[in-house]
């Protein structure tokens, strides 16, 4: 096995993303022999479809695992140093990150002592030390104590809460470092980006239009009410029932960006026009994926 990888964690439901994120790493990189890209599924996981329907720990309140949801394959960030055979260097991201610079410089980053490394998840107050794991650095050889598939059963005997799992709550804090935000640039696209991540859910470019089909983060747990009529919109319409439609990107450079680099997969043969039909009619992408691919330009935006 090589000694630098980069992990792309990811479901049915945003695998295109996922072989764009794939292309964009070894596009936008001077030197791409020197690691590989390796794909981690949900599909190869049984434990996570076998916690079907049951209840788990998420912010202090009990919420259910269901396996279409947009974001299942988050548990699975957890697994590369194991699949490294705890050695080397791995980078793991969410399959809505897309590389606008080399990942070798983050794959070769001066860790400083850390064993893992993220970008700081918010500035607020009391959240500082939080990290967002949808992108991580690891020395692999020093994460041995990671047990992905124990850790995600204790979601559900409430040993763990998803929330301070997914931000390295439980990591001893001497084993954590910061990397730039450039690292992880949340739904920002600028000269010192890169890698670009389009976090926010509602407003993902290739999903433009269709029915949300993920869980909303819990904002009610203090507002009984609300609360209340939350549970009955699951109930009466289901678990996405009523909560709208994917948006417009408000940046345009980013849908132009992700359309630039599909229309390259689609050139080059890594994506064929058949796999973008499947997925618009799994409703997995936008209806107009096509159109939009048309009117699209040809990337300007390379590694440095």
């Amino acid at each position: 096995m090589t000694e630098k990888c980069v992990f792309i964690h990811t479901n049915e439901r945003q695998w295109l993303g996922a072989l764009v994120s794939e292309y964009s790493f070894r596009h936008n990189s001077a030197n791409p022999e020197n690691f590989e890209v390796k794909f981690i599924h949900t599909k190869d996981y049984p434990y996570l479809s076998a916690r079907e329907g049951e209840s788990f720990l998420r912010g202090g309140v009990n919420r259910v695992w269901h396996m279409d949801d947009l974001q299942s394959f988050t548990p699975l960030r957890y697994l590369p140093p194991k699949l490294m055979n705890w050695e080397g260097r791995a980078v793991v991201t969410d399959p809505d990150v897309f590389a606008v610079g080399d990942i070798n410089e983050l794959l070769e980053l001066d860790m400083k002592g850390a064993a893992v490394m993220g970008r700081h998840r918010s500035a607020k107050e009391g959240k500082v030390s939080q990290v967002a794991t949808s992108v991580l650095l690891m020395d692999c050889a020093r994460l041995r104590h990671w047990d992905a598939e124990k850790e995600f059963g204790q979601l559900f005997s409430s040993q763990k809460d998803y929330k301070d799992w997914m931000v390295l709550a439980y990591e001893d804090p001497a084993n954590i470092g910061y990397l730039e935000d450039c690292w992880n640039d949340f739904d920002n696209l600028n000269s010192n980006t890169r890698l670009l991540h389009n976090t926010k859910r509602k407003t993902q470019p290739w999903k433009t239009g269709l029915p949300v089909d993920y869980t909303p983060a819990d904002k009610f747990k203090h507002k009984p009410l609300l609360a209340s009529a939350n549970r009955l919109r699951v109930r009466v319409f289901g678990e996405y029932g009523l909560l709208g439609r994917y948006r417009e990107h408000p940046d345009s450079r980013q849908e132009a960006f992700f359309f630039g680099l599909l229309k390259e997969c689609v050139e080059v043969g890594h994506i064929s026009e058949d796999l973008i039909r499947s997925e618009i009619n799994l409703d997995h992408v936008r209806h107009d994926a096509f159109e939009v691919l048309d009117r699209t330009p040809k990337l300007r935006v390379r590694a440095a």
